[in-house]
């Protein structure tokens, strides 16, 4: 059965505030093999922290923020996965769909966001061989763009102190 936005809890829509108890988790990049390589040494001490949320059968959402060796935020991503009756009708025997929202992009060293947002649509079971994807792609508001800022200055807030191995 495919869920409504009002069976989904209030944190899991795009760009919502987190719940008071999310701890983001706090890990290097790249994996110490990838670190390692002339190529990863360029990442050596960045930071990814991420926050998964789940709503059971109503869906997903994960915010994403990367952080730089001095530990300034250089991108960020929120991303909600959910169910969705069919477009056309809504029929019980017309197979539900899944939708995703997101919103990601860089932040600029002066603090300006270049990002997208996508709306991207397609039927369930997603392990059809052919699914009919649909998305749309648009412009991130001010709004969004604020909203995804203070994401991202919450999540720097409360990522964990203690220090992982490298």
């Amino acid at each position: 059965m495919a869920a409504s936005p009002g069976s989904r809890p209030p944190w899991h829509v795009l760009l919502a505030p987190l719940p008071a108890d999310a701890v983001p988790l706090r890990k290097p990049v790249g994996s110490p093999e990838i670190l390692a390589t002339p190529h990863g040494a360029a990442i050596a001490g960045w930071k990814q922290l991420t926050v998964d949320l789940s709503a059971g059968s109503a869906g997903l959402r994960v915010v994403l923020v990367v952080l730089d060796a001095s530990g300034q935020p250089i991108s960020a991503s929120d991303a909600v996965l959910y169910r969705v009756e069919s477009p056309k009708t809504g029929a019980p025997d017309e197979p539900a769909h899944v939708r995703q929202d997101s919103i990601g992009g860089r932040i600029e060293p002066d603090g300006t966001f270049r990002g997208t947002c996508w709306r991207t649509e397609g039927p369930e079971p997603l392990d059809d061989k052919d699914p009919q994807w649909e998305m749309q792609r648009s412009e991130p508001s001010a709004s969004q763009i604020s909203a995804l800022m203070a994401l991202v200055a919450e999540m720097v807030r409360r990522q964990p102190r203690k220090r992982e191995p490298e």
